[in-house]
Order: C-alpha cells, then structure tokens, then sequence
C-alpha cells in the first residue's frame, strides 16, 4: 500500500517534469515561442521548453534527417514539404478535438498544405505573402505620388526611380528584382510577377497538375526581368538587393513578405517608407505547426500548438514578428495603429488572391530546377527582345517541371 500511495502522484501527473522542444525554421520565432511555453505552465508547472529555431533550409535538412527515423522535436513547423512526409507516413494525425479546432478557426484555403489524403495532420500558424515596399522619400524625389497599379507601371517607375552615376550605371536600383540566391525562392517570386500578369506556374486539372507557365503570361513576367535588368538596366545581379539594400536606402522598391517589416524595425528604424497590395494577387505560403510523433508528450505537445493559436499570442506575433496568422475572425486594428505598414498584408482589395504552392511532393523539386534556370535566364541578353527565343526557354523549362510530375503520376492530362 505505501508504494502504491508514492506511485500515484506519479502517474497521476505524467507531464509534471516533461521537457518540450520545439523545432523552428524561424529565428525570430524563438521569443513567440518562449512566451507560449511560458503560459502553458500554468498547466504544467513543471513543463520545460526547449526552443531550437534555426536558418530554414538548415531547419529543412534537420527534418529530412530526423523524420524518417522518430528523432525530430516534439512541435515542428513545416511549409509545403510537409507533402513529402505525410505521404511517406512518418507524421503522426492529431486528436479529433485539434481537426475540429481546425475547422471552426481557419479558412480551408489555408489549410490545404496540411492536408493528405483528405485529412488534417497540422495546425496553420502563419503566412509568407508579398505586398510591395516602396521608399516615400524616393518616390517623392522622383514625382510618384503613390505605388505602381499596374506591372507596366512597376518598370515605368523603376526608371524613373533608378539613381546613376557619372557614367550611367545604377547606383540605386529602381526595383530589386529576386534575381540569385539559389533555392526555390527565385522561381516563387516569378510565380508572383507572373500571377500579376494573369498566368500562373503550376496549374490543377483532375486533381493532377501541369506546368501552366509557356504561355504569354509567362513570356511577359520574364519579359519584365528582362528589361529592367538588361535592357533599362534600373538593377542588376551586382547591386545589393531585397531587404538589405532597402534598408541601406540602395534600392526605391522591392516585393517581399511583411518580416520586413519588423527587421526595418530593428535595423532602419528612420527610413520612411510605405506598404502596398500588388495589382492581382500573391503568393502565399503557409506555415503549419506539427506533432510528428505520438506518445506521453503528444498530448502537451498538442496543448502548446492551440496555446500559439490563441487570438492573443498570434496578435503578439504579428505586432513582433510581423508575420501574418493565418486564423481568421482577428481583430488587428490595435495592431495597425502602432504598425501601419502592416496594412497591406491584412487589409486587401476583396478580389484579391491568394495562391500558394500545391501540397504536392515534387513541389520543391520543381521550383529548384525553375530557380536555376530563371537565374542564367535574367542576365541572358540574346533573350532580350526575343519571343520567339523566350518562348523557347519557357517550353524547354515547362517540359521539364512535366516530367518531374510524370515521374510522380502526378502529370494531368492534356
């Protein structure tokens, strides 16, 4: 009887001295995260969490590694890779009460990446979305007395922006175009232009897909690069560029997500600048909170995720972090009192669009690919000026994305 008596509380209180680590591709997560531990003690007392957030394709290759075999953290975050785990079946389905929480708190197109075979394995928290960001004082210097409307304004207002030197070569650039770097990110930000241009990059038929981007929405998307970068010159691959040279006041105007926001807050805290939705749409990935393994820690594990997911703690973190949750029904006007440039992530024309990147296995591959390819393709003078060759360039690249979904069954038919 007495070492029942001292067994009980032991297994009365199996999370009394638990440790949760959470796995994050974000670094400027980690305090989001920290704060969300903190209050879900007053659950469990005795809960210790351990936040490793790390650079995000090093994120990405920690869970390529640990997936497989069971060893990744107890909370992960995951974008539209997650597609290649789910089908693979190494992460594990939540309560019925998380599917439901689901349901009654997100918009199903947010959901989408968190999703396989009809089913929800994670819990949406935030959302890369582009909007553009232009230097008021620039602007103003130039005589533009608002943001480009149209993708033929965006280059008309690149070189009026663009500052040279003696000899003609930009100094400042007019529009800082996502032109190296490597990753899929070149290929997403021209499936952004290319939207703007009424096309699209992957295309759904019959719950299959084919690559939608030899068309002529596609050749005027690379068009664009094309001149601003070999023909008007207003950036090239030289130049420093995206948020960095926003922030050093060498670029007028660039498209990115709204964690800009909070880094300008940190690193250039004078720069005047403003916010604007682009002409259609953009691109819109979420990002999706896991559980990847069941067992004693699943249950806590489960209670921090909806802990992050509360109205308060997302609206902290779009105040801090500027990332943009993804739950809907929030209330941001405090927010955008404080943060105005926050504006034109949350508050969008009614027709416009999001789109993201489908939940597919080969999604990644198939950017990777595009990325390179775009990469030679931007500096490619004999492309200036040249459908036909444009056209060329598009098709070769189309066929091979076609491939790589054949490869899969996942190839629609024409």
């Amino acid at each position: 009887m007495l070492a029942l008596a001292v067994a009980v509380p032991v297994f009365a209180s199996p999370a009394s001295a638990e440790k949760l680590t959470i796995w994050s591709g974000w670094p400027d997560l980690a305090p989001f995260y920290k704060r969300v531990g903190d209050q879900l003690k007053s659950k469990y007392p005795d809960l210790e969490i351990s936040v490793e957030a790390i650079a995000l394709r090093e994120h990405e290759k920690r869970l390529a590694l640990s997936l497989p075999s069971g060893a990744a953290g107890d909370v992960i975050e995951m974008e539209v890779e997650a597609a290649r785990y789910l089908e693979a079946g190494v992460i594990t389905e939540p309560p019925a009460s998380v599917v439901d929480f689901v349901k009654a708190n997100y918009d199903m197109t947010r959901v989408k990446t968190a999703m396989y075979d009809g089913k929800i394995f994670g819990v949406p928290l935030f959302q890369g979305q582009g909007a553009l960001f232009y230097n008021t004082d620039m602007f103003a210097k130039a005589g533009l007395d608002g943001p480009p409307k149209t993708m033929a304004d965006y280059t008309a207002y690149a070189q009026k922006l663009a500052q040279r030197d003696a000899s003609g070569v930009a100094t400042v650039s007019g529009w800082s175009l996502r032109l190296s770097g490597g990753g899929s990110g070149i290929a997403e930000k021209y499936w952004t232009i290319l939207y703007n241009h009424a096309g699209t990059l992957l295309e759904e038929r019959g719950g299959k897909w084919h690559a939608a981007y030899a068309s002529e929405a596609g050749r005027s998307a690379l068009k664009q690069y094309l001149d601003n970068v070999v023909v008007y010159r207003t950036v090239t691959p030289e130049m420093k560029a995206d948020a960095e040279a926003f922030e050093l006041g060498q670029t007028a105007m660039f498209i990115r997500e709204s964690w800009v926001i909070g880094d300008i807050a940190k690193k250039a805290p004078n720069l005047k600048y403003a916010t604007a939705p682009l002409p259609k749409g953009t691109l819109m990935v979420p990002v999706d909170l896991y559980v990847p393994n069941k067992g004693p820690k699943s249950q806590i594990a489960w209670d921090f995720v909806q802990k992050a997911n509360e109205p308060e703690n997302l609206l902290w973190l779009l105040e801090n972090t500027a990332w943009v949750p993804n739950r809907k029904g929030l209330d941001y006007s405090a927010v955008l009192k404080r943060v105005p440039q926050l504006g034109a992530f949350v508050n969008v024309p009614a027709d416009y669009a999001f789109f993201t990147v489908p939940a597919i296995s080969p999604a990644s591959e198939i950017l990777t690919r595009l990325a390179a390819r775009l990469e030679k393709a931007f500096t490619d003078k004999s492309l200036a000026g040249n459908d036909a060759a444009i056209d060329a360039f598009l098709k070769s690249a189309a066929e091979e994305s076609d491939k790589i979904l054949a490869r899969e069954d996942l190839l629609a038919k024409p």
